[in-house]
């Protein structure tokens, strides 16, 4: 009865271990079924794209209506501001419908998440509908918000 002790004392802990890294070829192939390889996406479609939608594409804070008075907005600017998520989605802004260019017009900033169009010395022509245009891989979202410039009475 002596004897057994020493046999208690041989690490049992060691075969559990390795019977656990037996999957690991099932690991791979289920490796292989993920997106990037199936047939189901367009192949010019980079295939890291599909890493990134666990991030929803979404505005933090969408953009508000802006009201100005003619008299006291002209030679004036106006700011639309958007928070974004993710910081790595790109903006563009549009004016009823049409994209905007940067110009001395209309100033574009990017700071992290934080967008914002600046509109310099607005004018009478400047009220309109703008809309933040965000996108992400093939994903798209809107805000929309509105200058209104309000002619004197």
């Amino acid at each position: 009865s002596e004897a057994k002790p020493p046999k208690e004392e041989t690490p049992k802990g060691i075969s559990p271990i390795k019977a656990k890294k037996t999957p690991s070829p099932a690991d791979a192939e289920r490796r292989k079924l993920r997106p990037g390889s199936g047939g189901e996406k367009p192949p010019e479609e980079p295939p890291f794209t599909y890493q990134l939608k666990a991030v929803p594409l979404k505005f933090v804070k969408e953009m508000k209506d802006i009201v100005l008075k003619e008299a006291e907005s002209v030679g004036s600017s106006a700011i639309f501001e958007v928070l974004i998520s993710p910081s790595t989605a790109i903006t563009s802004w549009m004016k009823d419908g049409s994209n905007i260019r940067e110009s001395p017009k209309h100033r574009f900033v990017a700071d992290g998440k934080d967008r914002k169009l600046h509109i310099i010395d607005v004018q009478l022509s400047d009220a309109g509908e703008y809309t933040c245009v965000l996108r992400l891989g093939n994903k798209e979202k809107t805000s929309t918000a509105k200058l209104i410039v309000e002619g004197n009475p």
